[in-house]
């Protein structure tokens, strides 16, 4: 999906995003973040890296998020000292030995590296590549009546539970701490044909939702105690394979 960069500076930005994002802003000492900002209820707004810039950040978002978070930061900025400006570098991604000045994505190993500058390099096999490591997308599996917890956030290291406080933060640590999760993202597989936006039904029963589907696997959003051996999308039988 195409990105957009927002970079993000001044002397209080890094304590600006640490009271907004889902992760913590000093792990940018080991290379990316990745992170999420979400409502006041807990719900998701976008999801995106962190990326160490200088004196500064950049902010590597999905486009079509771009403008709703941009807006939303400026929302919050009130009279911190912070500085929002658009970034033309483009994202490359890639996988195998990576270029001077790349950085690990560090959702999993398999998804490779990013790099920022001049060269728009998106990998060919990025579906495949996501829903194997079960790695929702906007679009996709992440909307606005998303919960991270639900879509895998702590898993694939997109939030910290010791940072301290957070828009979102009471609702996220009450799910992770007082609650065992009913409905989540999974891995699937499909035994036949059955398209992305499926219901999963089994009998007369909602079951959950197919989502990307790249072969006979994809990734459904489901009520973990309904998905039984006879859950199916359209007649195709539907198994979890990993959550």
């Amino acid at each position: 999906m195409p990105r957009r960069l927002i970079r993000v500076s001044g002397a209080d930005h890094v304590s600006f995003l640490q009271g907004l994002i889902t992760n913590d802003m000093a792990k940018l000492a080991d290379g990316l973040v990745y992170a999420a900002i979400l409502t006041p209820q807990g719900k998701y707004l976008a999801d995106f890296f962190v990326v160490p810039d200088g004196d500064g950040v950049l902010i590597d978002v999905d486009a079509g998020l771009a403008d709703g978070l941009a807006q939303r930061l400026m929302m919050y900025k009130l009279r911190a000292d912070v500085a929002l400006d658009w970034d033309e570098r483009k994202v490359a991604q890639g996988v195998g030995e990576a270029p001077a000045g790349a950085f690990a994505d560090p959702r999993h190993p398999s998804l490779g590296w990013r790099a920022y500058g001049d060269e728009d390099l998106a990998l060919e096999d990025w579906d495949a590549r996501r829903v194997a490591a079960i790695v929702p997308e906007f679009g996709a599996e992440l909307g606005p009546d998303s919960y991270i917890l639900e879509m895998g956030f702590e898993r694939l290291n997109g939030v910290d539970f010791k940072k301290g406080c957070y828009v979102g933060q009471e609702v996220t640590a009450r799910m992770k701490h007082k609650t065992e999760l009913r409905k989540g993202l999974a891995k699937v597989s499909i035994e036949g044909h059955a398209e992305a936006g499926t219901p999963i039904t089994v009998g007369d029963k909602e079951a959950g939702t197919l989502h990307s589907v790249v072969g006979n696997e994809g990734l459904a959003y489901v009520r973990f105690d309904r998905m039984t051996e006879a859950a199916q999308a359209d007649g195709t039988p539907v198994t979890v394979l990993e959550r």
